[in-house]
């Protein structure tokens, strides 16, 4: 395992291992996780523990490759290069509360959402903890910001990377590194029912956002191959659970896309699946891409829909569009680049680009 996904006593029990005292793990616990650096060489470690771990163990790192800044609001686009040449990307997204950063949680994606540009060339590998970790103090560093929110929205499925996702989310939440709360973190996914519910007993307070997309099973199952495998019903009893267990609040992902689920049965329907939940409904106008290219609603259309499902009783908000003149939706940015520029992914591999 890299020495920057290892909890705090994993780390104290490696030391130990090379001869050394359990603080030397605490040391390079913060080193990894307060002061974001990953030279341990230049660490108050001494040199010969230092030496040993260069030499045995692997350290992950992530360098911003290209970043692009919005002409239109204060959004970036960034897309970072991981050890193995891989290419992932994030926005970093300004409000009045703070900086949120959207990560990914792998390299591609398995779930084959038609209008999703992240999942068509299929899923690469999961990424580490610390390559997760690392896009945000990357970005920290970076910019000389603090980041004061993180959704774990962008390329990926986080529940299709169970056991790095919560080793990610319990290091970013520790006392001894960034000590984020588990309140200002987000975590998207399109439905993986049964981790969802192993997800609850783990008893971590995040945001859980459900992708839902459409309201019957048949015409979802069109747009979200996973809902073959766990019905709308089965998904939301899941989310159900996990809001009961930690107490939150779930938010219902729904992009509104004009002919296909804009309809009033589909308000109807919403009201009858969530009846009983407590959550609220974010819209998503539709971003089209080149495999998907059915219409966006127009604005009055959306402000209408927003319109009636409050008229019917749900909280209902619609997402703040940012950066859309950067191919700010995940995945867009990463399949242009990697189409016209492979030759000089490997020469900005250590220095990164903007």
């Amino acid at each position: 395992m890299q020495l920057n996904s290892c909890y705090l006593d994993e780390l104290k029990a490696l030391v130990q291992k090379y001869g050394h005292k359990s603080f030397r793990g605490n040391q390079l616990y913060t080193f990894f996780h307060s002061s974001k650096r990953t030279d341990i060489e230049n660490s108050n470690i001494p040199k010969d523990l230092t030496e040993e771990l260069i030499k045995n163990e692997k350290i992950a790192h992530v360098e911003i490759l290209k970043d692009y800044s919005s002409k239109i609001d204060e959004t970036k686009k960034l897309l970072y290069v991981l050890d193995d040449e891989n290419i992932i990307e994030g926005s970093l997204m300004k409000y009045k509360y703070g900086n949120s950063l959207c990560i990914s949680t792998q390299v591609g994606c398995r779930m084959g959402c038609v209008f999703c540009a992240s999942t068509k060339a299929g899923l690469v590998r999961n990424l580490t903890a610390a390559e997760m970790l690392s896009q945000i103090y990357t970005t920290e560093n970076k910019y000389s910001i603090k980041v004061s929110n993180v959704i774990l929205m962008g390329s990926g499925e986080p529940l299709d990377n169970y056991e790095n996702v919560v080793r990610f989310l319990k290091i970013i939440h520790s006392g001894e590194g960034k000590n984020l709360s588990y309140r200002n973190i987000t975590l998207s996914t399109c439905g993986v029912a049964e981790n969802i519910y192993k997800f609850a007993d783990e008893k971590i307070p995040v945001t859980l956002a459900l992708s839902l997309h459409n309201t019957d099973n048949e015409s979802r199952s069109e747009l979200m191959p996973i809902n073959r495998k766990y019905s709308i019903e089965e998904t939301l009893t899941a989310c159900k659970y996990y809001t009961e267990k930690t107490n939150t609040r779930l938010t219902v992902e729904y992009t509104l896309i004009k002919g296909v689920n804009d309809f009033e049965k589909n308000l109807q329907d919403l009201k009858r699946l969530l009846k009983g939940i407590n959550s609220h409904v974010n819209l998503i106008p539709l971003n089209p891409i080149e495999e998907y290219v059915k219409a966006r609603p127009k604005n009055n259309e959306i402000e209408h829909f927003r319109k009636k499902l409050e008229d019917i009783g749900l909280n209902v908000t619609i997402r703040r569009e940012l950066g859309a003149d950067i191919d700010a939706s995940c995945g867009q940015l990463r399949r242009s680049f990697k189409e016209g520029n492979s030759d000089k992914i490997h020469s900005t591999n250590q220095q990164g680009i903007s």
